[in-house]
């Protein structure tokens, strides 16, 4: 029906749902950036008020500031948070009281993809997690019975009329409504929340002015949630270099969020801008030719030429900077013919309704959110934000399209841990604990065997810590898989790369440990042995136990030298002397976690004397300059230990 109601007022709107919808409210909500907080927490309060009612949510990514613990760290974060995310910021309050098993007990909240690690102690959170593919989530969501969807959207006033934008989450919103038309289900009450500062994105995303049933204008709306910039360490440039020599010219790019994409992302643009430089730097990690000569096979050691087309779920910082370098720039139609032509050379690139970037949803700094909307009003074609069915699925009526538009695809996601047969670890610890969700991942890895000339690449560290030293995330096996391993492809880790695509079970695990960690692999080759997975008479190659931190850091030391491996690789949010605390901090929380390290400490914190001009920086930032409490004095011996120990041991983060 037509928009009856333009509200200004929060509170108004979210009782006048209440109103026409009755004491049972079933609502969705978008994913990361689109749910509009303001009207949700009037929302959950309302019910909360009132016994008589009840509230279900169904969503994903509930997108909450870090809460800091008392004393060192919530010095640090503190006022970093409030310079980053302003002082008007409103979280979800439904996240933290479900952080803290405190949802009142006529509110339940349902997820399938949580922020990672963030719920793993909640009770309610683990019980109400949805395990969904990313593709199936609308079709499941349609039987809910919803009868309110809310809804973060962009909106833009001409002589045609109002239109809107679903902007950052066309994602799931699309694809549910006409999941439930064909259900035969009531279509939901739709309700726009207006953000001013949001991307106003054209194409599939934009939708008529009677889509929504309601309107809500608030009088002043909070910053965007702007996720920061992090640093990036040695081994994840080594994943990050290896990785970046998979990726084939003229091909498609899928890239997931963290430390890990913006190392792939660094690596790429290296490979783009400084091809002797990056060569010679994965030459040096190369230790066994292993990597150079799956690159030939499956990606490229050249600079890119016919560049790179972007279908990602989720659009993040790293296409921007791939786009600006000029990577990002091969453009697709959707148009059969037009494609074909492309593909052949026969169409010029100029040809109007290409774009060279598409997205589900997007979210990440103020830099893209800046990035996007100048793209649109400049070149309305170059980005398409559609329905997840569109991007992540292969199947329906553009399967020809969008398989020839993802040719030459390479699909980059990160795991938690992997077994030696392939299988990958990315959402569920072995208990049952959910740590983050699957996601569109198992929809990429699936898709990569479907498409001709697609691969998937599976990214993890070797090696985590624990509280006392470290373990290998590559086991023998694991309660818990994402991944199975029929599905096995490509794995990268900082030591290689291990391409199991067609290989038997015993070859699948030599490759594997030759990207172990040098530390394991006496342990697991004998675990392989044991199940009669692994010749009796394998014996681990010398070079693969040069596979260390030690020799990582040797091998790339010229390089980071050399500036071409910094600490943040796109710039940083964090202050000189923020970066600095960030580091000593990072080192003291390690040190704390095991009793040589806080033997060391304690001697450390013994005397600290006077501090140097760099230390005394830090000490007002962090308020502690002139400790008033025992606890301060405390905490700035601590901190003073901390921030020389990284002097000395010459870290960097």
């Amino acid at each position: 029906m037509p928009i009856q109601h333009r509200l200004s007022n929060t509170e108004a709107c979210a009782k006048q749902i209440a109103d026409h919808v009755g004491v049972d409210l079933r609502m969705a909500a978008p994913l990361g950036l689109g749910k509009p907080h303001g009207l949700l927490n009037a929302l959950y309060r309302l019910t909360a008020d009132d016994a008589g009612r009840s509230m279900r949510l169904f969503t994903a990514l509930s997108l909450t500031r870090p809460q800091p613990k008392p004393g060192l760290e919530a010095r640090f974060l503190k006022p970093f948070l409030q310079r980053h995310f302003g002082a008007d910021q409103v979280d979800p309050q439904y996240a933290l009281d479900q952080a803290r098993d405190a949802l009142p007990s006529n509110i339940e909240v349902h997820e399938f993809y949580m922020q990672s690690g963030a719920l793993l102690h909640s009770g309610a959170a683990q019980r109400n997690y949805i395990s969904q593919n990313y593709t199936h989530v609308a079709r499941d969501l349609a039987l809910q019975d919803i009868n309110v969807l809310v809804q973060l959207v962009a909106r833009r006033e001409g002589s045609d009329g109002v239109r809107y934008s679903l902007s950052c989450n066309p994602d799931l919103t699309l694809d549910l409504l006409r999941q439930i038309e064909a259900a035969g289900k009531p279509r939901p009450l739709c309700v726009a929340v207006v953000h001013p500062d949001l991307p106003y994105m054209g194409g599939m995303a934009e939708v008529v002015e009677d889509f929504f049933d309601l309107e809500l204008r608030p009088d002043a709306s909070p910053r965007l949630f702007a996720l920061p910039r992090l640093p990036v360490d040695t081994a994840e440039y080594a994943l990050g270099l290896h990785a970046s020599a998979l990726v084939k010219d003229g091909g498609c790019l899928q890239i997931g969020i963290g430390a890990l994409s913006d190392a792939l992302v660094k690596g790429l643009l290296l490979r783009q801008q400084e091809n002797a430089q990056w060569q010679r730097a994965l030459a040096a990690l190369d230790t066994t030719g292993n990597t150079q000569a799956i690159a030939e096979r499956v990606g490229g050691l050249a600079p890119f030429e016919q560049g790179l087309y972007g279908a990602s779920e989720m659009v993040l910082d790293g296409f921007m900077h791939l786009q600006r370098a000029g990577v990002l720039k091969r453009r697709s139609w959707d148009n059969l013919a037009l494609e074909r032509a492309s593909a052949s050379g026969r169409l010029n690139p100029a040809t109007p309704g290409g774009h060279y970037l598409r997205g589900a949803f997007f979210l990440g700094t103020r830099e893209l959110y800046d990035w996007l909307a100048a793209t649109e009003a400049a070149d309305p074609d170059a980005i398409d934000m559609c329905p997840v069915s569109n991007v992540n699925h292969l199947y329906g009526d553009h399967q020809a399209l969008a398989t020839l538009q993802r040719r030459g695809a390479r699909f980059f996601n990160t795991c938690m841990m992997a077994t030696l047969l392939g299988a990958a670890v990315s959402d569920t610890l072995d208990d049952g604990g959910v740590v983050s969700g699957v996601g569109g991942q198992y929809n990429f890895v699936a898709m990569a065997h479907e498409l001709p000339d697609g691969r998937s690449a599976l990214l993890l560290r070797a090696t985590r810590k624990v509280r006392g030293g470290i373990d290998s995330n590559i086991r023998w096996n694991y309660g818990q898989a994402t991944i199975p391993r029929h599905l096995r492809d490509l794995y990268i880790t900082e030591y290689g790369v291990a391409d199991l695509r067609g290989k038997s079970d015993s070859e699948c695990i030599e490759a594997m440990l030759s990207i172990s960690d040098a530390r394991f692999l006496e342990a697991l080759c004998a675990e392989a042995k044991s199940h009669g997975k692994l010749a009796r008479d394998f014996v681990i190659p010398d070079i693969w136990r040069r596979h260390t931190p030690e020799h990582l850091h040797e091998a790339l030391a010229p390089f980071q030298q050399k500036g071409l491996l910094p600490k943040f690789p796109f710039g940083s949010d964090f202050t000189e002397t923020e970066q600095l605390l960030l580091g000593a901090l990072t080192w003291l929380q390690s040190a704390q976690a095991t009793w040589l390290g806080k033997w060391q400490l304690l001697r450390a914190a013994v005397n600290p004397g006077a501090p140097v001009y760099e230390e005394l920086a830090a000490l007002v930032r962090m308020n502690l300059e002139h400790p008033q409490t025992l606890a301060e004095r405390i905490e700035r011996r601590l901190l003073l230990a901390a921030l020389r120990r990284k002097t000395s041991s010459g870290q960097t983060g």
